[in-house]
């Protein structure tokens, strides 16, 4: 019989907290009266993660060869069979006990995410401003206040996601592409609050690589999606710079310079390629929707 959750649990080297997050998954959702399947993606484990998560009741898909977190994700994607899909972390950071109030939340919404009520994971001071301001942005590039960008707590349509898998990476950044996708598309999306607690293990988060997938993934989907959230405000500031450049310069020396023209038509040619480019996304979208 089809289920009405499918979880899916990406795992790389988990071996000593993935029973534990099976278990907790499935202990939770059995108390709510659901139906579900739970899958765990091995992604090219060298330890035992395959054989402690089918010990503990889920049906473990091994990857041969490491992908990375997204490409985990979309393997399990593409084997559920529930109608909405929920994801976690492998490594217990995530409190299963939240997953009932997100499920509770459809069919309004489309995807709804655990927002973490505090940072566990390493490198604190380097993660928290960082975090800060990737998702100021994203929240200023999509229209909408994002309580937690990259939270790996997820639940959504599964028939709605499948449409982005062309666009979801495969490393870290996965799960705000995830995000970014849905509300640049005008779907609904909402956040409940999660505990967050300390992961079983060793973090697999690496500073520098990750943050800069992260902040090229926000505006990388805002591009294929909103271009225009990215060219017009640029276009906008080179206005600006040439206006005031040029009064500048009229008021000084009673000509205009060659420099301030250039800036004009670059601010010109940036509109220009914004409004090209949201043209070819609406097209995309009519033909893809």
């Amino acid at each position: 019989m089809k289920p009405d959750i499918s979880v899916i649990i990406p795992a790389h080297n988990e071996v000593l907290a993935v029973g534990i997050v099976v278990k907790e998954v499935a202990q939770v959702l059995r108390q709510n009266k659901y139906s579900f399947e739970i899958l765990v993606v091995d992604d090219g484990s060298t330890d035992k993660t395959p054989q402690a998560a089918q010990k503990a009741g889920a049906t473990v898909i091994t990857r041969l060869t490491r992908g990375g977190a997204g490409a985990a994700r979309k393997t399990g994607l593409r084997r559920t069979k529930g109608e909405i899909i929920v994801m976690l972390d492998a490594d217990g950071s995530y409190d299963p006990k939240t997953i009932p109030q997100m499920l509770k939340l459809f069919p309004v919404y489309d995807q709804v995410n655990g927002a973490r009520d505090s940072e566990k994971g390493t490198y604190p001071y380097l993660r928290q401003p960082t975090k800060w301001f990737i998702r100021t942005l994203a929240s200023y590039l999509s229209g909408v206040k994002i309580p937690d960008l990259n939270t790996g707590l997820k639940a959504f349509k599964r028939k709605e996601m499948l449409k982005f898998l062309w666009v979801i990476p495969n490393g870290f950044s996965c799960v705000s592409t995830m995000t970014l996708a849905f509300l640049s598309n005008g779907y609904n999306v909402t956040w409940i609050p999660t505990v967050y607690r300390k992961r079983i293990g060793q973090s697999k988060f690496h500073p520098f690589h990750d943050t800069l997938s992260y902040l090229t993934t926000v505006i990388r989907i805002i591009m294929y999606f909103n271009p225009l959230k990215i060219f017009a405000p640029i276009a906008i500031s080179l206005f600006i710079i040439g206006l005031a450049t040029t009064i500048r310069h009229f008021t000084a020396y009673r000509l205009i310079r060659e420099s301030d023209i250039i800036i004009f038509v670059t601010a010109l040619v940036t509109l220009n390629i914004g409004l090209l480019a949201d043209l070819i996304v609406a097209q995309g979208k009519k033909d893809s929707f």
